[in-house]
């Protein structure tokens, strides 16, 4: 049978005292949470374990003693042993590490069941030969040293609804993880407290925590409060009646403004909770959605501070007339290519005319409104740049409405088209089916054959007959608008790209990432340490780093 020990790295070099962990329940381990330094008092350390067990709920106990013996010192190895009647354990470990060396002594005995005699079990500083010679084959030790901070930190079996006292059975590794994570309030005590006992665990050099940090903490509690309550008012604004009238609902469901309105007030809904986060997804998700916040008003600061300098406003502003008067003209050189021979293509005159005619007067009242707002356009600039202190997405969501509003009259053109292409090809599919005899039955939803009298085809051949010849030139300037109106979807795609990267990308777990690649655990690796004949075996447990490219969902190890 081979006992592991799952040994915290944080204590290879603490003092001698006693060893505080758990044995794990339906497996032959036991987990070092932390080092008791000599001297203590006994009475003392119990009440501290009792304690201990009341708020983690784990069943918390003296593993066993841990020796390295300093000058003056040599007698305490003995000691820590006979402290083993004080704390009455199934098995007790006594570890020892002499000056100089890389491994551990390990010695593990257990409480007979008559007298109340120990005996001892394994002894790994014999040799290999002489232990099969003398005792037989005894069981051997494997020593797992483990980074109690990354483990702790992990999140990768978190304790929260499990009780780690339960019978059921559970992995090994999971209850390591779990047992860690859970005995956070072992943890607190550090070298600056004046208590009656000393630990050595991954946070006895000082809690890891920053006082920046705390403050901050402090401050953002009435902050998120106000922030709740702002949030509360709006939403009560919003549901008013007036907003929600069919048109006023309809116009702001098709602005981009108004939708990047609706996400921001539910990112901070999220973010202004003054609920913990209970689960390790929520917090990465309120931590990513805060992160993102942050670098988006970074951004639109940034924004602003380049557009009020050197009167920038004023230049788009003089610009803006000039390419809509630029873009109007190579619309109407576009017309008058169309209402010739586009591409030596032999359209019907009369339609392409009056398409032509009623395109260049769209254009015209286009042309009309642009000059008569240029008085205007500089103002409404000077606001507009305003709202980046909301963001870089509220900036490119207004500006993807004002290029929706600029490139209006192309909308119209295509609207205009594709409706004309629609009902010519309705026609001509609702035509041919009466030249072959048929009809679409409404009620059925399906073709069905019908007789029809001399003057009925008559009449449906001529139609069909002029919707086929007319359908070139209307196929035509569909095709010419749809081009046009693509490349304005395009550009707004970019934009609303652009807004949904910062809303969503999740930065603050890419900084883990970097920085803390262990708090996006997806398992772990065991590499050996030191192999000697006769003695333990070392191997060193390292938590691997999730392989997510976002690492906003990390996979847990089974």
């Amino acid at each position: 049978m081979v006992l592991k020990i799952f040994f915290p790295r944080c204590c290879n070099l603490a003092d001698s005292g006693l060893l505080i962990g758990r044995w794990l329940p339906g497996h032959d381990a036991a987990v070092v949470l932390a080092v008791i330094h000599f001297p203590f008092i006994p009475g003392q350390v119990k009440k501290y374990l009792s304690k201990l067990q009341s708020q983690t709920q784990v069943d918390l106990t003296v593993l066993g003693s841990w020796s390295r013996p300093k000058e003056g010192q040599e007698g305490l190895a003995s000691f820590l042993q006979e402290l083993s009647t004080i704390f009455p354990q199934g098995r007790w470990l006594q570890i020892s590490r002499e000056k100089g060396e890389k491994g551990f002594r390990c010695q593990v005995t257990t409480r007979g069941g008559e007298g109340g005699q120990e005996e001892v079990e394994v002894e790994e500083e014999v040799e290999e030969g002489e232990e099969k010679e003398k005792n037989g084959e005894k069981d051997k030790v494997i020593f797992i040293h483990y980074d109690q901070r990354k483990v702790m930190l992990s999140q990768l079996h978190p304790a929260k609804g499990l009780n780690l006292n339960s019978p059921a059975k559970v992995s090994e590794l999971r209850l390591v993880f779990q047992t860690v994570a859970q005995s956070q309030a072992l943890f607190f005590i550090d070298k600056y407290d004046e208590g009656p006992l000393k630990l050595t665990h991954w946070q006895s050099e000082g809690r890891e925590a920053s006082i920046l940090v705390e403050l901050a903490k402090q401050a953002f509690v009435p902050l998120c409060r106000l922030l709740t309550w702002l949030l509360s008012w709006w939403n009560w604004l919003s549901s008013a009646w007036l907003l929600n009238v069919w048109p006023v609902r309809f116009v702001s469901s098709k602005l981009s403004t108004c939708i990047q309105i609706s996400h921001r007030t539910e990112h901070l809904q999220t973010v202004s909770s003054t609920k913990k986060a209970e689960e390790h997804m929520e917090f990465m998700r309120k931590a990513n959605i805060f992160v993102s916040f942050v670098v988006d008003v970074a951004l639109g600061l940034l924004l602003i501070s380049w557009l009020y300098r050197k009167n920038r406003i004023g230049q788009l502003a003089d610009t803006l007339v000039p390419v809509a008067d630029h873009v109007a003209k190579e619309l109407q050189e576009l017309l008058q290519w169309l209402m010739g021979a586009p591409a030596g293509l032999k359209m019907n005159r009369a339609l392409d005319q009056v398409l032509g005619r009623f395109f260049l007067y769209h254009i015209h009242l286009w042309i009309s409104y642009i000059h008569l707002m240029s008085p205007f356009i500089e103002m409404i600039l000077w606001y507009v740049g305003l709202s980046a202190c909301l963001g870089l997405t509220f900036a490119l969501s207004i500006l993807s409405d004002i290029v929706a509003l600029l490139t209006f009259h192309i909308y119209c053109f295509y609207v205009y088209g594709a409706r004309l292409y629609c009902l010519k090809i309705v026609g001509l599919s609702s035509l041919w089916r009466l030249f072959r005899g048929k009809k679409w039955n409404v009620l059925r939803q399906r073709v069905d054959s019908c007789s029809y009298d001399l003057d009925q085809l008559f009449i449906g051949t001529l139609l069909f007959t002029i919707l086929l010849f007319l359908l070139p030139t209307t196929a035509l300037y569909y095709l010419v608008f749809t081009l046009l109106r693509l490349l304005v979807v395009l550009f707004q795609g970019l934009i609303h790209l652009s807004v949904d990267f910062i809303n969503s990308f999740p930065l603050f777990a890419m900084g883990l990432r970097i920085c803390r690649p262990y708090r996006l655990a997806a398992g772990v690796k065991f590499r050996v340490l030191q192999e000697e004949p006769g003695k333990s075996l070392h191997l060193l447990m390292e938590v691997q780093r999730s392989i997510s490219p976002s690492g906003w969902v990390c996979p847990r190890t089974p």
